[in-house]
């Protein structure tokens, strides 16, 4: 084995880790709307459609899939794409936080928080709601994260959390007071604290930022491929925010020194 194979090894380890920790994160997106909070409950996973125990070689992350050509085994229901487009994601942030942090404290809670916006988003889209079982734990471990990282202090982390949930929060009861709807769930709130507890104020600000930008051109193409141009429509905005807060640890500081750059010339 030569120099350059085995360099890829700690990278071949690190991306398998994160497809089985990316099949974990499927069965808490199927299993938390559903209040199946007890995910080692039933100890074996089944088929949603025929229920049909699922053995140990089908539940080998993307191969299985592969193998099994995207359909149960058993009832032959095709298997949805989400579940390798997870644990492929999951795989990437885990080499991605790798290559950037290192083996560190560091590369270990992003990580997790990458991981735990992953569940978010998904779960978001499905059912349009983000679960307090992540977002409401999420704040208290962030906050605690911020004496790890190097690039969060303690009083950082407390003006996210203070700034990203009590903005939002202003900006829900204001619409409420002002249309007589809800136009921003509490979620949203809890998840922006969250977020603020990891990334501090100058993520905060960033993730409003990116995630507006985001959100208003999804709308507009929502809006165009329906061809109802109202503003009735409700578009979950967990996943913009968590999209928005995946960019700021890996690209934050570049992305925000290229737009103040911009501005200037």
């Amino acid at each position: 084995m030569n120099y350059y194979s085995l360099c890829l090894v700690p990278d071949l380890i690190i991306f398998i880790f994160g497809l089985c920790i990316g099949s974990f994160l499927n069965v808490c997106i199927y299993r938390i709307p559903k209040e199946e909070l007890s995910i080692n409950n039933p100890s074996r996973s089944i088929c949603t459609e025929c229920g049909e125990q699922i053995h140990l070689w089908e539940n080998i992350p993307i191969i299985s899939f592969i193998f099994l050509g995207g359909k149960c085994r058993s009832c032959k229901t095709n298997i949805s794409l989400r579940y390798p487009i997870v644990e492929l994601i999951t795989a990437c942030f885990a080499l991605s936080v790798f290559f950037k942090f290192g083996i560190t404290p560091e590369a270990f809670i992003y990580f997790c928080f990458l991981s735990s916006l992953v569940v978010i988003t998904f779960i978001d889209l499905d059912y349009q709601i983000i679960p307090n079982i992540i977002s409401l734990p999420g704040i208290i471990f962030g906050f605690i994260a911020s004496f790890l990282l190097p690039g969060v202090s303690i009083q950082d982390s407390l003006l996210g959390i203070a700034f990203g949930g009590g903005v939002f929060y202003l900006v829900a009861y204001l619409f409420v007071k002002i249309r007589g709807i809800d136009g921003m769930g509490m979620g949203d709130v809890k998840l922006l604290a969250m977020l603020g507890a990891f990334l501090g104020l100058k993520g905060v600000l960033f993730i409003i930022f990116v995630s507006s930008v985001i959100g208003t051109l999804s709308g507009v193409l929502v809006m165009i491929q329906s061809r109802s141009f109202t503003l009735q429509q409700k578009i979950p905005f967990g996943p913009f925010l968590s999209i928005a807060a995946m960019l700021y640890v890996f690209w934050g500081e570049k992305l925000i020194i290229y737009y103040i750059l911009w501005l200037r010339n």
